[in-house]
């Protein structure tokens, strides 16, 4: 088996799930759904003299009903399978067993997740493209908006697919994973229960925080390189938790 084989044996077993696309039909609804309300919202109410662009900040990030949201909760269904599945099933061990590099199974594992996320983005261009077919709207927003879900996404592919590698029952792999995103995300949201000092630390590892930056329109160089850190370390850590087979006999 080599990389393309595992590639699409992961992309296969993705769209043959039946979850796969109640996940999707989910992610979709409440993706629309929060589309029109903020789009009523504030072509009713207003707010600024770029009415369009607060809605695309709002839509994108304005919790807790944002696409961004959504993603995070969606995508732990997506991960959770991967390794988890492997285990319980016994096929982990016939997959090791292979003459497959550990980096290339989770090149592959991971490199499949990430293409049913792209799916999953392109299903939503509909509303980028509606709102230019009411208006003219600034690109900037737009592709850096978009470029910052990818990044998101990719995080929480990381994230995901290390928990899965930890355990083999995927109930608890989704759990674990939406809380440790969670966390990330929401670490600078109170800023009434941290000192200044300690909320500055914190705003360094808030991905809502890198994320934000994304959606006014600007790609900073220190955002980027907070989500290549995240997914590297997590993908990091999963290498470690497959080598470790080797040490424990």
């Amino acid at each position: 088996m080599s990389f393309l084989a595992l590639f699409r044996k992961e992309l296969r077993s993705y769209f043959t799930s039946p979850l796969f696309y109640v996940m999707a039909a989910v992610f979709f609804c409440l993706c629309g759904f929060f589309f029109y309300t903020w789009l009523i919202y504030f072509v009713e109410y207003g707010f600024g003299l770029n009415i369009l662009g607060n809605f695309w900040l709002a839509f994108l990030a304005g919790a807790p009903y944002s696409m961004s949201m959504v993603l995070l909760l969606v995508m732990p269904l997506l991960t959770m399978r991967l390794f988890a599945e492997e285990k319980k099933l016994g096929t982990i061990e016939l997959l090791l067993t292979y003459p497959l590099r550990d980096r290339t199974i989770l090149g592959a594992k991971y490199s499949a997740c990430a293409a049913v996320l792209l799916v999953l983005l392109i299903g939503t261009l509909g509303y980028p493209a509606y709102l230019l077919a009411l208006q003219p709207l600034p690109w900037a927003p737009l592709l850096s908006g978009y470029l910052g879900l990818l990044f998101l996404g990719l995080s929480f592919i990381a994230c995901g697919l290390f928990i899965s590698a930890l355990t083999e029952n995927q109930v608890v792999a989704a759990i674990a994973t939406l809380g440790i995103l969670l966390m990330f995300w929401a670490l600078t949201w109170n800023e009434a229960a941290s000192s200044p000092p300690v909320l500055r630390v914190l705003a360094q590892l808030s991905m809502f925080d890198h994320f934000e930056t994304f959606v006014r329109g600007v790609i900073d160089l220190r955002d980027v390189l907070y989500f290549v850190c995240f997914i590297a370390f997590f993908n990091f850590l999963t290498l470690r938790v497959l080598e470790s087979r080797t040490w424990r006999g």
